[in-house]
């Protein structure tokens, strides 16, 4: 992918500019824009990337109609329209590992502070009181900490609190009980931890799914005293049922970095943070030098991956394009496209069938290639293809064929047609529509290829295509089928061509 432009819309680390500059790639970085102004600026630019303050809405996706790539310098995508990007063909990226080290030290910062009392204690004694029996906490050793969320950074904890002597228990949907058990973390189901849990600690992406995870029922389920940290996402405990729990003593105390409303100024979330039993803090988890110079780097390394098709990670809409632009997996996507193209623009079931050594690791990435080849006409993607392909009543199910010797994709149409090709010599080709064969070289996809079938006289397909003053550079017939031709040109033809019945024309 070409980037000419880049856009820094949020501070981020000089480290993020310098190397994006270093691989040839124009930075402009403006910060803290007013609407209007973003919404000029962003015309200008194929990259974008931000931070947390930047929200790129649908209205700002609107005006850019160059924009290729957005990239999020930290782990969460909440201030980006996901749907609204995917939908456009924008990939978004963030940078999943950056900030895990600096988000898991301040939550091990803030169990302990719960625990000993550190904030409101110091407090008190800079206020000239000295209250040590006020302010007696409980040892962390032995009790049982919860968390919500095996991913880096709740990993990263479960390590951390273990050397304080706790015993460790969590909850993933994805994590299985034995990647758990090599932390030393006990995967239990939601019902089992509530009432054995001494403190509670989430890490999960905040999706319906996780929206109030944590509320004032869950909490009444809980032991009477429990302790609750939130360093992830606002809105994954449930604010208001976290101070009424609060209130009754059912909680005993809560520690919050993100809020649902950031700065918080509603009546409720202010009476939260007001609570003696609430530590917060100005959403810190990602507010260490070493965090922000990480992400920063992160993120243009994956810009610059981009561009020189290496291999890419923290693809957030479009896991395809993780091998997608690899050099050795990209002329196998220009393939599945290609044959796309055969099939379709809507109400299409379509089945991809790889087969041959070594291609069974691609049969799951070359589906929305296909539907991207399909979907040519309406400028579909790797990543909006998909999406568009819902709209337009098209299915496709991917599979491996195994025995074959040689390489190859077949594409399966629920119209009837079959299309076959492989990768010979780098290059993408053609190697049968329906029964008609072109060999074991077949028949390059690239340029403008007129494909016609039914040809019984080859002469006048050539005078045909000569007399709309379009040349000839290839031609190749097919063995059996019905008079199949594939024929390359310089230029796209006009109109029918006598001797044959058009099958396609296509322009790659």
């Amino acid at each position: 992918m070409r980037l000419d432009s880049v856009l820094i819309s949020d501070a981020v680390d000089q480290a993020c500019v310098q190397l994006l500059r270093d691989n040839g790639i124009r930075v402009t970085l403006k910060t803290k824009m007013p609407l209007p102004e973003l919404l000029e600026e962003i015309k200008k630019h194929d990259g974008l990337i931000v931070r947390s303050d930047t929200k790129v809405t649908r209205q700002v996706l609107d005006n850019a109609p160059k924009l290729k790539v957005i990239g999020r310098a930290g782990t969460g995508v909440d201030n980006i329209d996901l749907e609204a990007a995917t939908a456009r063909g924008i990939l978004v990226m963030n940078t999943p590992g950056g900030n895990s080290i600096s988000a898991c030290e301040l939550t091990c910062a803030l169990i302990s502070s719960l625990a000993r009392h550190v904030s409101p204690a110091s407090s008190a004694l800079k206020k000239g009181s000295w209250e040590r029996k006020n302010y007696a906490g409980t040892e962390l050793y032995g009790k049982t900490l919860a968390v919500l969320g095996l991913g880096r950074i709740g990993r990263e904890v479960a390590v951390r609190m273990q050397a304080f002597g706790m015993k460790t228990i969590g909850y993933d949907p994805i994590i299985s009980a034995q990647a758990a058990r090599e932390f030393n973390v006990e995967k239990m189901e939601l019902e089992q931890i509530w009432p054995l849990a001494d403190y509670i600690t989430v890490h999960t992406p905040l999706i319906p799914q996780t929206r109030n995870l944590i509320n004032f029922e869950v909490l009444n389920k809980c032991k009477k005293g429990v302790y609750i940290i939130n360093v992830a996402r606002g809105g994954i405990v449930d604010e208001e049922g976290l101070l009424r729990s609060l209130e009754s003593g059912q909680c005993g105390g809560a520690a919050l970095d993100v809020f649902t409303e950031e700065p918080p100024k509603s009546e409720g979330l202010i009476r939260l943070l007001e609570h003696p039993r609430v530590l917060a803090t100005p959403h810190l988890g990602a507010s260490t030098a070493e965090a922000q110079q990480r992400v920063a780097v992160e993120i243009a390394e994956q810009f610059v991956a981009l561009t020189k098709g290496e291999a890419l990670f923290g693809v957030v809409n479009c896991p395809a394009l993780t091998t997608a632009v690899q050099a050795s997996t990209k002329p196998w996507v220009d393939l599945a496209k290609a044959l796309g193209s055969f099939g379709p623009s809507s109400d299409c079931t379509v089945t991809v069938q790889t087969f041959g050594p070594g291609l069974e690791r691609l049969s799951g990435h070359l589906g929305p290639a296909v539907l991207a080849g399909m979907l040519a006409s309406q400028t579909a993607n790797l990543i909006n293809a998909p999406t568009l392909a819902k709209e337009a009543n098209l299915t496709v199910r991917s599979e491996h064929l195994h025995g074959e010797q040689q390489q190859g994709l077949q594409v399966n149409f629920s119209n009837g047609r079959c299309v076959r090709g492989s990768v010979v010599e780098g290059v993408p080709s053609l190697l049968a529509v329906d029964d008609a064969r072109f060999g074991d070289k077949g028949v390059e996809l690239g340029g403008n290829l007129l494909m016609l079938d039914g040809v019984t006289d080859l002469a006048q397909v050539v005078h045909s295509v000569a007399a709309k003053g379009v040349r000839i550079s290839r031609l190749a017939t097919a063995h059996a089928g019905r008079g199949c031709v594939a024929v390359h040109t310089d230029a796209r033809v006009d109109g029918a061509v006598a001797g044959g019945r058009l099958l396609g024309q296509l322009t790659f």
